[in-house]
C-alpha cells in the first residue's frame, strides 16, 4: 500500500487554490466579495459546540470538494456566474486550508485529519 506524502497533499491544495483564483480572475467578479466570502466556510466551526462528531460533520460538509464542485457544475449548466463565483471562492479556501495542512476531520478529535495530525494531537504525539 503506497501511502501519498502530506506535502504533495499541501501542494495539490495549493494548486487548487491557484487554479479557483486564477479561473475567479477570468471570470470577472469582484475581489470585494471574494475577500468577504473567502474564509466564510470557516463558521462550520461553530458545529463543535455541540461536540466533536457534530463539529467533524459540519467542518467536513463545508470543506469537502463535493459542495462546491457540485455548485460550480450547476452554475455551468444553468448558466449562473454568480454560482460558478461562489464555488471558485469555495474551492480557494478548501485549497488555502489543505496547502496549509488543515484536512477533514475525523469525529475522534479536531486534530485528526486525513492529512495527518495538527495542533495539540501532533504536539502530544511528538511528546
Amino acid at each position: 500500500m503506497t501511502v501519498v506524502a502530506p506535502g504533495w497533499q499541501r501542494l495539490e491544495g495549493l494548486a487548487l487554490l491557484a487554479v479557483a483564483a486564477f479561473a475567479y480572475a477570468r471570470l470577472g467578479q469582484g475581489w470585494g466579495l471574494f475577500a468577504l466570502l473567502f474564509l466564510s466556510p470557516d463558521l462550520s466551526f461553530a458545529g463543535y459546540l455541540a461536540g466533536p462528531r457534530i463539529g467533524a460533520l459540519a467542518y467536513n460538509l463545508a470543506h469537502s470538494l463535493i459542495g462546491p464542485l457540485s455548485l460550480a457544475g450547476a452554475g455551468l449548466v444553468a448558466d449562473q456566474s454568480p454560482a460558478v463565483a461562489l464555488a471558485l471562492i469555495w474551492l480557494s479556501h478548501i485549497g488555502f486550508d489543505r496547502a496549509l495542512g488543515y484536512g477533514l476531520k475525523s469525529p475522534l478529535d479536531f486534530g485528526v485529519t486525513h492529512l495527518g495530525l495538527i495542533g495539540k494531537a501532533r504536539r502530544d504525539r511528538s511528546a
